[in-house]
């Protein structure tokens, strides 16, 4: 079967210089580049645009919205959104009449499309247990089976069966165990569509913005009552603009960028922020869709909930290819719909006729930069996304590795096996005769390949990249996520470092809790397969004059480069005269209030929140101190439980497995109804959503935290576990514990600092305080009391919003579905 392609280094071909208005920024304009693209399919499924149908929002929502937001008076038709904001407004139901979404908006959302994996099965006991019979709308569902797909055991077999016949009889589209990731196949087949939502019950949903399709991670309650109702709630998250300036090098990968980007904004800066990336339009030329889907894939690494991509020549390009290649290779599929439904050339002139667009002067809450063009090959780790280090510095360090993997949806595309098999090419001999010995992984090393599709295999096949890999020493693995979510053949024994080119690299996710992993592209892993240490091919050269990599706050563009219209210079104007006059309120509002109050004394006037029927006034328990930020979900509840249901299913067995990657000490530490307080970033990581079930297996009815994960969050909520946010007006994050930060404080997101002298006595990692915390929840409040006959503290905090009231009452969304199905 004839096929268009085209390696890494064809995606990125530059033309001629940009003409630019001044000598001096024409040298600094990137240069217009030329792209090929490629991308054959042979199976598909897709279907025309649909809009949400105007239904009505949760009750409480429309209960307790202010008056003036349901004023029947119209915004002006100017109003700028953003990108995300433009998505969600279509999505969004029962919105007032005139109303423009934005972000902090509280919506129900109706998303175009709902995808579930492995977990479709729990999610349809889910579904049934609320007395739910029929799928509202079958053409918005997907089903995937993509985790566990080594696992033969008849209890696996048996749960993959009955998901295929739940969505035979629903009418679902469905893809089964071998066919590919659920993500790769929401994309190749065109089911993420450029300016729609789509969501999924898996963390890494927010890839589908490398398509401009808006991606954010459900979890399976939420996944029930889109099932059930087509619908569920959402609020939008502060959105984030990240700007790229200069052109991609050769030899640099859109892992690489991502990777950087992990490393360098490392503070938290996007947690669970909403990500929309832009550039000039030839930075723009060398980021082709396959960098991109990785890119944006990895944002949930970086802690957001998307990362968006926009709709521009590239993307089009890609798309009219899809359309073409749809309609040559009609192959039917027995279980899902063909993809020229979705994919195909009338479809697109629709959608390339107005594509969406951010709105010149749309508000963000953050910018920042990164210049592609001072970027060199980057890795990751070990065991953090937080750490990032030039690939030139560890090479000099010579890290032995044991094993290697081309596996996930992050980088296993048929572009992503053409540059691993590109190196073993390169790096194979020929003797006098002619005869080419291939390249062959180092004694020692193992290298696991698995392709993010059935189709990009095949693909990969026909252009002999995958025998090239096999015949390096590979061993194939079956489409899925196997080692990459720790499930299957080739998982990281305790004391082996591997290298990979997935997206997750927390301690014990690959495997052992005593492994290191690093993260890398394609390019270096091959490369690293066969030195046996971390290496890469030799193919980036540093430009000259390089002075490190620009990266900042901002836009990135130099004002004597910047060339903006009329329009733009003053629509500048007004948002800096707006800031100058909220900085001067600030100041004089500063000079005249009060001070803030310190944990002793409450100097604000006290005010009620209502609280609904059947929600608790208060809560108060001992606190249980864990002493550590970014308590990933894979330390709350390890990955290798997460898809045996039984288990899962089982309260008293959960609760045995509790925080067992953060401290297997922690189900003897911990009692019924304390209260668990931790770090920072608490419960980032993966959408399971058994993290909160497995913490009320325990008991405990409340996390108190400086953050949290936004997916926990939305667990907790649908769950009907209480989770509440240090107050912010003191610094109750190191007043909580009578340890706090002064001995074993760590980050499990972060490697600990280099060695050190121990102390005679290691802190326990779970401790109990003997102090007592009280959430107030009429009266919005908590009170610290610091063990018997110690010092009280109370502090305001925010009031519970009467919709989250209304869910939790409800014994969580389960509860609130069921209700809803009970009144219609």
């Amino acid at each position: 079967m004839a096929t268009l392609r085209g390696g890494r280094s064809l995606q990125r071909l530059s033309a001629i210089a940009l003409s630019c208005p001044r000598a001096r920024a024409a040298q600094r304009c990137p240069p217009i580049a030329t792209h090929l693209h490629h991308r054959p399919r042979y199976l598909s499924t897709t279907r025309a645009c649909r809009r949400a149908e105007t239904i009505d929002a949760f009750p409480s929502l429309l209960a307790n919205t202010p008056p003036e937001l349901l004023s029947r008076a119209a915004p002006t038709a100017t109003t700028p959104q953003t990108l995300t904001e433009k998505i969600v407004q279509r999505y969004s139901q029962g919105l007032s009449q005139g109303k423009f979404v934005k972000s902090g908006d509280y919506v129900t959302l109706s998303p175009h499309h709902c995808m579930t994996h492995d977990n479709s099965w729990p999610v349809a006991t889910k579904f049934m247990a609320i007395g739910a019979s029929k799928i509202h709308d079958p053409k918005q569902i997907v089903m995937t089976l993509d985790h566990d797909v080594q696992n033969k055991s008849e209890k696996n077999l048996k749960k993959y069966s009955q998901i295929e016949e739940f969505a035979k009889s629903q009418g679902v589209d469905f893809f089964p165990a071998g066919r590919g990731i659920g993500h790769q196949i929401m994309v190749e087949e065109g089911y993420a569509w450029p300016g729609t939502m789509a969501v999924a019950s898996d963390s890494h949903s927010n890839m589908y913005g490398g398509v401009a399709c808006l991606g954010t991670p459900v979890v399976r309650t939420d996944a029930a009552s889109i099932w059930a109702t087509g619908r569920t709630w959402w609020q939008i998250p502060p959105i984030a603009r990240v700007n790229f300036t200069g052109i991609l090098p050769q030899g640099v990968t859109g892992k690489d960028v991502i990777v950087a980007l992990c490393g360098r904004f490392n503070n938290d800066e996007v947690l669970n922020h909403a990500i929309e990336f832009t550039g000039h339009s030839n930075t723009m030329r060398s980021l082709p869709v396959d960098d991109r889907l990785a890119i944006a894939n990895m944002t949930t690494e970086w802690g957001a909930l998307s990362g968006l991509f926009p709709i521009d020549d590239v993307l089009k390009g890609w798309l009219r290819y899809k359309a073409t290649e749809a309609s040559m290779y009609k192959a039917p599929s027995p279980t899902a719909s063909l993809t020229s439904d979705r994919f195909n050339h009338q479809r697109l002139d629709e959608l390339l006729s107005d594509p969406l667009t951010a709105d010149k002067g749309a508000s963000y809450a953050k910018e920042l930069f990164l210049d592609l063009s001072t970027l060199s090959p980057y890795v990751s780790g070990p065991n953090s996304v937080k750490v990032a280090t030039p690939l030139n510095e560890l090479e000099d360090q010579a890290i032995p590795i044991n094993k290697a993997y081309l596996v996930s949806c992050t980088n296993s595309r048929r572009s992503d096996l053409a540059a691993a098999a590109k190196v073993f090419k390169n790096a194979a001999t020929t003797d006098a005769t002619g005869k080419i010995t291939p390249a062959k992984i180092k004694d020692g090393v193992q290298l696991y390949i698995a392709a993010a599709s059935l189709p990009e295999q095949r693909a990969a096949e026909e252009q002999g990249d995958w025998q090239a890999l096999l015949a390096g020493g590979a061993q194939p693995l079956p489409s899925g996520c196997g080692p990459c979510i720790g499930l299957g053949t080739g998982l990281l024994e305790p004391g082996e470092v591997g290298i990979s080119a997935s997206n997750r690299n927390f301690k014990g996710r690959m495997g052992s809790t005593e492994a290191k992993a690093y993260l890398a592209s394609p390019e270096v892993v091959a490369a690293s397969a066969l030195a046996g240490k971390i290496a890469g091919p030799g193919w980036y050269e540093r430009p000259e004059g390089w002075e490190g990599v620009r990266s900042g706050e901002g836009d990135g563009i130099a004002e004597e480069d910047r060339m903006i219209s009329i329009e733009d210079a003053l629509d500048k104007l007004v948002r800096e005269a707006e800031a100058a006059v909220l900085e001067g309120e600030q100041t004089v509002a500063g000079s005249s209030e009060s001070a803030p109050a310190s944990p002793d004394k409450e100097s604000e006037v006290e005010t009620t929140t209502d609280i609904l029927p059947g929600f608790p006034e208060k809560v108060t328990g001992e606190i249980l101190w864990c002493d550590a930020d970014n308590v990933n979900t894979d330390a709350i509840y390890p990955g290798k439980y997460t898809y045996d249901d039984a288990f899962s299913s089982d309260p008293a067995k959960m609760a045995t497995v509790t925080m067992e990657n953060y401290d297997r000490a922690f189900g003897q530490v911990a009692r019924a109804g304390d209260i668990l307080v931790s770090g920072f970033n608490f419960g980032c990581g993966s959408s399971r959503e058994q993290a909160a079930t497995a913490i009320l297996a325990k008991d405990i009815p409340l996390v108190v935290a400086g953050s949290f994960g936004n997916i926990f969050g939305r667990n907790s909520i649908n769950m009907r576990l209480w989770a509440s946010k240090y107050p912010s007006s003191s610094d109750a994050s190191a007043s909580l514990s009578p340890t706090a930060g002064k001995v074993n404080k760590q980050s499990l997101d972060s490697p600990p600092p280099a060695p050190m002298v121990t102390p005679a006595k290691q802190s326990a990692l779970t401790v109990r305080t003997g102090w007592t915390f009280t959430w107030d929840v009429r009266r919005s409040r908590v009170v610290v009391v610091e063990g018997e006959g110690g010092r009280e503290w109370t502090q305001r905090v925010g009031e519970l919003p009467p919709n989250v009231q209304e869910i939790i009452a409800r014994g969580g969304l389960e509860g609130w579905v069921r209700k809803e199905i009970e009144g219609a």
